[in-house]
């Protein structure tokens, strides 16, 4: 049976040309980039190559990225480094409560730290008002972060319209931009963001290592404590295979992004046009034009989330869910609880399917056959 990977948002393999391109750092490329021999410098000049690279991406300054363990350490700094080194300005911040927990987790521990947090409602297509936004403004919000697409459902919120709305109040702002990096063109100026998380292995590149973009005006404190690298905003040697291998991605997610999206967009319509000549009931969360072509979430009535998971499971496909599944127990999804209201079924029988490198056309068609065989066993 051949096991089909249905699960790219929650990670990707990584690409063959990444690979080949970390191998002779890992050979050849062994010194300190802050040692000043020889073997440093051409670990420094690797590093520095490779700022230039991601900051291009995003149409940055290299001075403004800075070399994390990815996306979830990216969010940490961003919130809190932010939030201590702006206090003296105010203490309050606004997010969404559909957001990532690595940005949700960190603004709960900012709220037992003093700090005043409002979490955004969203509306029924999965986006926040901007009226919302700007009713909860306060002359001392310190910070402002909204996801640029959400994880579970590939919803894009509206970033620009975020940063236009901001552009003349003191608050800074944030967007977790993991899953949206791949997919759209980003460009943080037109954007109007001051920070900016990505992480690698989103793009088909190694685990370990991410970035946080930083406008260089702003105020941003370091989480941990010892040497200078990051210019002093991010201590500890660098991991310079893992930034190599990131360049890499990078370099081809540039370069592919427009074919990557149609091919994914199409492999999206080929498993919804099998579920639907197979007669399977199912709602899709979100409207399927205001989401990245990679991510759609289906609503299965009359299943739930854990009896799926299991039967896509023993049948090879890899999918996932938003729900947090333990013997005997689901948790609902936050995001869709947030979308629907916490009662609502699709919280409990939801899963997303997420396209990508790992798959072709032949097997996202038979992995909806196989999913609509195990729709039709599970619900009578």
């Amino acid at each position: 049976m051949e096991h089909i990977y249905l699960d790219h948002a929650a990670t990707t393999p990584m690409d063959k040309r990444v690979i080949e391109a970390m191998v002779p750092i890992y050979e050849e490329v062994f010194g300190n980039p802050s040692s000043v021999h020889a073997y440093g410098r051409k670990a420094r000049q690797l590093l520095d190559e490779a700022r230039r690279t991601l900051a291009k991406s995003i149409h940055a300054n290299e001075k403004e990225i800075i070399f994390t363990s990815g996306g979830t350490e990216a969010d940490n700094l961003a919130l809190i480094g932010t939030a201590l080194a702006n206090k003296h300005k105010g203490n309050h911040i606004i997010t969404t409560n559909i957001e990532h927990h690595a940005t949700l987790h960190t603004a709960e521990y900012l709220e037992k730290e003093g700090f005043k947090v409002t979490y955004l409602p969203v509306q029924d297509n999965g986006k926040i008002d901007i009226i919302d936004l700007k009713k909860a403004l306060k002359h001392d919000t310190i910070l402002v972060s909204v996801m640029y697409v959400n994880n579970e459902t590939g919803i894009i919120q509206p970033i620009e319209e975020i940063g236009e709305l901001l552009k003349d109040h003191q608050a800074y702002f944030h967007t977790d931009a993991v899953q949206a990096y791949g997919s759209i063109e980003i460009d943080v100026d037109k954007l109007g963001v001051d920070l900016l998380s990505v992480s690698a292995h989103k793009i088909n590149g190694p685990k370990g290592i991410g970035f946080l973009y930083a406008r260089e005006s702003i105020k941003l404190n370091a989480l941990q404590f010892g040497g200078e690298q990051e210019r002093k905003r991010r201590p500890g040697t660098e991991n310079v295979v893992g930034v190599i291998g990131f360049k890499t991605a990078v370099e081809l997610m540039v370069k592919e992004r427009e074919s990557r999206n149609e091919k994914y967009e199409a492999f999206r319509q080929q498993f919804l046009q099998v579920l639907k000549e197979e007669n399977i009931t199912f709602d899709i969360n979100g409207k399927i034009d205001s989401t990245i072509p990679s991510i759609i979430n289906i609503s299965f009535s009359g299943t739930n989330v854990e009896k799926l998971l299991a039967n896509f499971d023993l049948s090879g496909v890899a999918a996932s869910s938003g729900s947090a599944c333990t013997a005997g127990s689901v948790e609902p999804s936050h995001v869709l609880s947030a979308i629907y209201g916490a009662n609502n079924p699709c919280t409990t029988n939801s899963i997303r399917f997420s396209f990508g490198a790992a798959n072709t056309t032949e097997n996202v068609v038979e992995a909806a056959h196989r999913v609509a065989k195990i729709i039709k066993r599970l619900v009578k």
